[in-house]
């Protein structure tokens, strides 16, 4: 039995249209795909607009709604070595979006806060993105958007275990 021509375009990869039916139950694959789609949406909307990284903006993010954080806790929730997010604090902190003193409970730590600056900017920026997507995303519904961003939560949380 023939496929019908709906069937064969969601066997389609979603440029270049090369048959990937098989890939279809391949959870690592879909997420790729999807990740292409944010990652074209993010760099329209915040990188190239506000000068900014995924990765910066997911740290300027997160020290902005924890004012205080350490970059042990920031290396740690985002599953990076402590290097790494030294050298991402690094540049926040040189184009003075992000401000680090010395911890009063722990002299070897440095607490981390955003500045007004870098408020104002994730600011924009979460605007300017979550816009992006919903443009992006407008071919589902409300809930589906919502199911879809539970599920992947829900799939985050079960691997960091």
């Amino acid at each position: 039995m023939p496929k019908s021509r709906l069937n064969a375009i969601a066997d389609e990869t979603p440029a270049g249209h090369l048959g990937a039916a098989g890939l279809r139950q391949v959870l690592g694959y879909q997420l790729a795909q999807a990740s292409v789609v944010c990652m074209r949406v993010f760099m329209c909307q915040v990188g190239d607009t506000h000068d900014l990284r995924p990765v910066e903006y997911t740290v300027l993010h997160l020290i902005s709604e924890n004012p205080g954080c350490s970059s042990v806790r920031l290396a740690k929730a985002l599953s990076v070595t402590k290097p790494n997010i030294t050298m991402w604090v690094e540049r926040l902190v040189a184009r003075g979006l992000v401000q680090r003193t010395p911890s009063a409970s722990d002299k070897r730590s440095h607490e981390l806060r955003a500045t007004a600056d870098g408020l104002v900017l994730v600011g924009r920026a979460t605007q300017s993105l979550v816009a992006g997507e919903a443009e992006a995303l407008a071919h589902l519904s409300p809930g589906e958007r919502v199911m879809l961003a539970e599920l992947l939560q829900k799939l985050a949380r079960g691997c960091a275990r």
